[in-house]
């Protein structure tokens, strides 16, 4: 994806005109990280909002023995940083590369004057901003409310895609430790629930990509 292509693609700038997504593309830079490389740093000043051209990368916190909780991991198409925009506060996550990836980015500075200028910008900024919100509520009521099967379960289906052949496909590689850190379990735990999904038939796993072949029971 590439400059305005990319900005129509991105559900947080929907329903702009071709106007505003061209004068928003003209204003932003470029930037490819590596592999591993930390993009934000939980703490860092909020400067800028970053759209995903290509690759990806994960949101997560982590304490100073090593353990990390992943919030989100963002493809193409998607952004993370846009609470910068709001407030004053430093970023409230880390984000690292999982592979290589190309990031459009939007200073705070540049982003504020566009709302100003044009507060149609700001309208599709809040409309995805709540959406958000409320995926937070979902998934922090999943942490209290469910055991870890429940929560594994979900967060397959909240990643699945459906296929042209008709099963739901989840495409990014994930290890059970990134299914783990993204559920707040252990990686045996984890490990464990998935031999027996797929000793049931409900999932297949090839070279870390899972398939969802029939429907999950709602407990284990």
């Amino acid at each position: 994806m590439r400059g305005r292509n990319l900005l129509k693609n991105i559900p947080i700038f929907e329903g702009l005109s071709n106007d505003d997504i061209g004068y928003l593309t003209e204003r932003a830079a470029t930037r490819t990280y590596p592999k591993g490389a930390i993009i934000v740093n939980k703490g860092d000043e909020g400067s800028s909002l970053y759209l995903i051209q290509s690759g990806s990368v994960k949101a997560y916190l982590s304490d100073d023995k090593g353990k990390e909780v992943v919030l989100s991991s963002p493809g193409p198409g998607e952004y993370f940083g846009e609470l910068a925009l709001f407030d004053e506060a430093p970023r409230s996550a880390s984000v690292a590369a999982l592979e290589t990836c190309k990031v459009m980015i939007i200073s705070k500075t540049m982003l504020r004057a566009a709302l100003l200028e044009r507060p149609q910008i700001a309208a599709a900024l809040l409309k995805r901003l709540a959406a958000r919100i409320r995926a937070l509520t979902e998934n922090v009521g999943a942490l209290a409310l469910l055991d870890v099967f429940g929560r594994l379960v979900a967060m397959l289906y909240s990643l699945a895609k459906p296929a042209e052949n008709g099963p739901q496909v989840i495409d990014q590689k994930l290890t059970q430790q990134d299914l783990a850190s993204r559920i707040g379990a252990s990686r045996e735990m984890v490990g464990r629930i998935l031999q027996d999904l797929v000793k049931g038939g409900y999932i297949e796993i090839d070279q870390k990509r899972i398939v969802i072949k029939k429907k999950i029971p709602s407990s284990w």
